[in-house]
């Protein structure tokens, strides 16, 4: 195990032990014949993309998954060459030449994407590997079934002429993370639909594919030839509603932690932080915690952001400023560079990055994912 320094003013611990097992562990949930495409967009949900990407191709998972071109690329210049990644967020004008000659998957969800695709293979020299991505009801990115046959008809052209091969056919649910939902069955029709016109057409994709986190987890037959685990990756529920973290096997990966940078004893009815939303009721000791806006510590969830200081989970005293908050700690002996845990598996009884999600109206997947570049990564389990 890689032993982790002491507290700097915050750190967030990556446990890449705990990822690789939730990628083996998301694994065993789907058919033997279905592989698994680990989502590392965002810088990884915010815990490191190159260390992450690593890490869950050695635990088995066969692709990666980026949201833009330049995070796709960015794998590729750390040396990650020979894992086949799809990125899907493309926009006019972006590097589409590059990416072929990064040997990614590009998807296209339109003709001017496919127009761009093809000008830059002609550039090249190089057939662009691209996915059709269809919009079977998320109402996002995608081809609507309206326009289905001309993409497909226009993909399956360009591919006779060397300039395009079809590697995929993929879609997005839009409420997986809600049991029952009918939009589930109906997209999954459509989506059955678009997949039968493109196939009869022509197109003889490698992997097809519709299956989020929460369909991974729940939906198996949604699970086709690929399933794109993203945020049960990083061993957080994809929403409470189908269960905790721990009811899947999966085990959070990040832990966020800082010093105690100030610890002082004040009267009762001092004020604490900007509009002095809170006053203490008696002599108290209060407790600086060395993290704020700016490092994604959610302003929304100002006098409820649960802390664990010592032995006990304090609360946000007052708000969240953009470099610190203050904790109430009673009269409790507390020193400067005590431990104040924010966040993490709850081992010790510490938050989870869905508590402060509740604390904040939010996500949990907000929560890891906006953690800022201030807070350095310390990596355990390498």
């Amino acid at each position: 195990m890689t032993e982790t320094p002491p507290p700097r003013r915050a750190r967030a611990e990556i446990d890449l032990g705990a990822l690789r097992a939730n990628v083996r562990t998301l694994r065993a949930r789907v058919a033997p014949h279905a592989q698994v495409m680990a989502v590392v967009k965002a810088d990884a949900y915010g815990h490191g993309a190159v260390r992450c990407a690593r890490a869950a191709l050695d635990a088995g998972a066969a692709w990666l998954g980026t949201a833009t071109p330049h995070e796709a690329l960015a794998l590729r210049a750390a040396g990650i060459t020979d894992a086949r990644i799809l990125c899907w967020l493309w926009t006019p004008g972006d590097p589409w030449a590059e990416g072929i000659e990064a040997g990614l998957d590009m998807s296209v969800s339109g003709m001017w994407a496919l127009a761009e695709a093809v000008e830059a293979a002609r550039s090249t020299g190089r057939a662009a590997r691209v996915q059709l991505k269809a919009d079977t009801g998320l109402g996002r990115n995608g081809c609507q079934p309206a326009d289905w046959p001309e993409l497909v008809g226009e993909a399956l052209r360009a591919e006779k002429e060397g300039l395009v091969k079809i590697t995929g056919l993929w879609s997005h649910f839009a409420c997986a993370d809600e049991p029952g939902h009918p939009s589930i069955a109906s997209q999954l029709d459509v989506f059955r639909t678009m997949l039968e016109y493109a196939e009869k057409a022509g197109v003889e994709p490698e992997v097809r594919h519709i299956a989020n986190s929460p369909a991974t987890l729940t939906l198996p037959e949604t699970h086709f030839d690929l399933v794109r685990p993203g945020i049960a990756m990083y061993g957080i529920s994809p929403s409470p509603e189908l269960g905790t973290s721990a009811d899947f096997g999966l085990r959070p990966v990040m832990t966020l932690a800082a010093s105690i940078a100030l610890v002082k004893q004040v009267p009762a009815g001092h004020g604490v932080s900007y509009g002095h939303h809170y006053v203490t009721e008696d002599e108290t000791h209060l407790g600086l915690v060395p993290l704020g806006y700016a490092d994604g510590i959610p302003r929304h969830a100002s006098g409820r952001g649960p802390v664990l200081v010592g032995d006990r989970v304090r609360r946000v005293a007052g708000r969240v400023a953009m470099d610190q908050f203050v904790v109430d700690l009673g009269g409790d002996a507390v020193e400067p560079g005590a431990e104040a845990l924010l966040f993490g598996p709850g081992d010790r009884g510490e938050p989870t990055a869905e508590d402060w999600a509740v604390a904040a109206d939010t996500i949990a997947y907000e929560i890891v994912t906006r953690i800022g570049a201030r807070v350095p990564r310390v990596y355990t389990n390498e």
